[in-house]
C-alpha cells in the first residue's frame, strides 16, 4: 500500500504546491481528481521519487520513498503527462531502449519481453512502425508498456487520456482496468469521466489541499436535493453566477441549460431538482470549497480544519462578489 502523510511542497519564491496531503492508496484503481494547477503533477513526481518534498512522509510497502527513492524504482511504473519518444525509432526499438534505461532484464532476453509487452498493450501490429506514425492512443499504450515492465507494485499515470479520441479512450480504460487487477494504479486526471468509469474510490485536490476522499456514489448521494437545473439567457446566466455555484452551463437551442448548487433554501424560479452527477460533486468541491462530501469526520482535527478552510473560502468568495 502507498501511504502519504502531511506531504508539503513549497517551491522557491514561496509558491506552495502541496499543503499537507494525507492519503492511502490501496490495491486496485484509485483516482486523483483536480483542476490544472491543483498540484497533481507535483504530487506524482514526489511519489515517483523524481522530486523531493519540503516536508512529510511517503512510503510504498513500508519503504521510505523520500529517503530511498532508488529502492522504490523497481516497484514503480510511471507514465508522465508528457512522455518523450524518439520519433525515428520503431515502437519495438523505442521500448527496448526504455527497458535498457530502466535496467529491466528478462530470463528469455529483452526481445522476448518487448514482444510480450507490445502484445499486452495491443501494439504487436505496429512493432515495426516508427513512433512518429503512432496515434495519441498508441503512444500512451507504448508508455504503459514501459511502465508495467518489471511487474511493479504501483503504476502512476498522469493525465493519460488528455487529447485521446473516444475510441482510443475506451481502449485505454480497458487496459488500465486490467492492470489494476494485480497492483495499485494511481490515475491523476482533471477529466471526471476517467474517474467515473474506472475508479471505485478517488480523492480531490485543489490548490494543493485534499478536498475530499470518497467514492463516486457517496459523492453523488451527498448532493441529492441540492442540485437544480433550469434554462436562461446569457444575461440571466450572469445573474445566476452571482448568486449560486454553477456546476454546468451548456447551450441547447440557443439557450443556456444551467445546473446550480443550492445548499439550503429555495431554488430560483424555473429551476427543478435533478439527480446529482459526479461532475456536480467535483465542481462543488473545487469551486466552492464545499466540505460536506469530504471524508474526515467533523469532530476530528482534520474535519475541523476542513470546516475552517471551507468557511474562509466562502467568506473570500462572498467578498469578491460584493
Amino acid at each position: 500500500m502507498l501511504k502519504v502523510r502531511n506531504l508539503v511542497k513549497v517551491y522557491p519564491g514561496g509558491v506552495a504546491a502541496l499543503r499537507g496531503i494525507d492519503l492511502d492508496v490501496p490495491k486496485g484503481m484509485y483516482g486523483l481528481l483536480g483542476p490544472n494547477g491543483a498540484g497533481k503533477s507535483t504530487f506524482m513526481k514526489i511519489l515517483s521519487g523524481l522530486l523531493e518534498p519540503t516536508g512529510g512522509e511517503v512510503t510504498l510497502d513500508e519503504i521510505d520513498v523520500v529517503a530511498n527513492p532508488e529502492a522504490v524504482h523497481a516497484r514503480l511504473g510511471y507514465l508522465p503527462q508528457d512522455f518523450g519518444f524518439y520519433p525515428h525509432l520503431t515502437g519495438e526499438q523505442m521500448l527496448t531502449y526504455l527497458l535498457r534505461l530502466k535496467g529491466v532484464s528478462a530470463p528469455k532476453g529483452l526481445p522476448s519481453l518487448v514482444a510480450e509487452l507490445l502484445e499486452r498493450v495491443n501494439l504487436t501490429f505496429a512493432a515495426k512502425r516508427k513512433v512518429k506514425g503512432y496515434s495519441g492512443g498508441m503512444r500512451q499504450r507504448l508508455g504503459i508498456a514501459q511502465a508495467v515492465a518489471g511487474d511493479p507494485r504501483l503504476i502512476i499515470v498522469d493525465e493519460p487520456t488528455a487529447g485521446l479520441d473516444p475510441e482510443e479512450r475506451q481502449r485505454f480504460y480497458r487496459l488500465l482496468a486490467e492492470l489494476a487487477d494485480e497492483r495499485s494504479v494511481l490515475l491523476s486526471t482533471h477529466i471526471v469521466e476517467d474517474v467515473a468509469v474506472l475508479c471505485p474510490r478517488f480523492a480531490v485536490i485543489s490548490k494543493g489541499r485534499l478536498k475530499a476522499e470518497t467514492t463516486p456514489s457517496e459523492a453523488r448521494e451527498r448532493l441529492q436535493g441540492k442540485i437544480f437545473e433550469g434554462q436562461g439567457s446569457n444575461d440571466e446566466l450572469r445573474s445566476i453566477r452571482d448568486r449560486y455555484l454553477v456546476t454546468q452551463a451548456i447551450l441547447v437551442a440557443g439557450r443556456n441549460r444551467v445546473r446550480i448548487y443550492v445548499p439550503e433554501g429555495p431554488a430560483p424560479g424555473g429551476f427543478v431538482a435533478v439527480n446529482a452527477t459526479l461532475e456536480d460533486a467535483y465542481m462543488t468541491l473545487v469551486n466552492a470549497g464545499e466540505q460536506t462530501i469530504a471524508g474526515p469526520d467533523d469532530s476530528s482535527p482534520e474535519g475541523r480544519e476542513a470546516q475552517v478552510d471551507a468557511s474562509a473560502e466562502r467568506d473570500s468568495a462572498e467578498e469578491q462578489v460584493a
